[in-house]
Formats: structure tokens, sequence, C-alpha cells
């Protein structure tokens, strides 16, 4: 774990790492936002939560600020992706959803070195990504009644 300024506690783990309480948290926000916030029925916990690495901020003890999924290649797409990314609440503005991506980004390049990165985002979001180097590769098309866009961030991009 690392602190930055924003007081938020950055970790990369497997969910058999973390608490029981921890992954109650993590599983709670994830609902919270994607569920409850976007006003959205699907299953959110889809079965690739086991096999992935999860990059959470913490905010406190067992608050969630910000949390993404790391899931290796082939799972879910050809490259290794990024996926359920939330900030929570209470943590937006502050620049916790910056932080968060960029956390994703250093894990998944120690990972997979040399692998593109991929992202199935909501269309809202492209100019966010693509400030980290995502550039749109598919048309936007529904998932769960959202609009979404395919990004892929090619292997070496620098900043």
């Amino acid at each position: 774990m690392q602190n930055n300024n924003a007081g938020i506690t950055w970790q990369c783990a497997r969910l058999t790492e973390l608490s029981a309480a921890q992954q109650y948290a993590i599983f709670s926000a994830r609902s919270e936002v994607f569920v409850v916030e976007q006003n959205c029925v699907f299953q959110e916990m889809d079965g690739l939560d086991l096999d992935a690495d999860h990059v959470i901020g913490w905010g406190g003890d067992n608050v969630v600020a910000a949390y993404l999924r790391i899931v290796a290649p082939g799972i879910k797409f050809v490259e290794p992706s990024l996926g359920r990314v939330i900030t929570t609440k209470n943590f937006r503005g502050g620049g916790a959803g910056k932080t968060l991506i960029a956390e994703g980004i250093r894990h998944l390049e120690r990972m997979y070195p040399d692998q593109a990165i991929r992202i199935g985002a909501q269309a809202y979001l492209e100019k966010f990504y693509g400030s980290f180097g995502f550039r749109t590769v598919t048309d936007i098309y529904l998932e769960d009644d959202i609009q979404h866009i395919d990004m892929v961030r090619n292997a070496g991009h620098t900043e």
C-alpha cells in the first residue's frame, strides 16, 4: 500500500488477500454506484472477481474511495483490461478517479508488459480515458441500457 497526499491509501490485491469486511465494502460500493446511482438492474457480480486483481483506494477503514478491477488477457477481451471503475460519491471531484486510472495502468504494465490495455467504457467518459492515451476502437453499443465504447491504450504509450 502507498499513501498519496489526498489521504487515500492505494492497494492492489487478489480477492482472497482481502478480509471479508474489505470484500463486502468493495461489492457494496460497486453496487451503490452501478445499480443504485445508475439505476441499472444487472448481475453486477459477474464471475470474474475471483480471478481478477483489484485496485482499491481506501478512504479509511473499509471505506472504498475508488476501485477498479484488472482482468487478465483472454478472459473478457484479448487484451488485459480495466473494468468496474468507480469513484464513490464522497470522493468525487478531488482527483481520486485520475489517480485510480494511473494506478490501474501502472499495475497492468507491470503484470502484462508490452501488451495493449482495453476498457469497455461508458461513452460519456471517452474524453477522460482519452487523456490517459486510450483511443476509441468501436462504435457506441448498449450494455445494460447504457451507451458504451471499447477503448484501447497501446503498449508502451507514454503520457
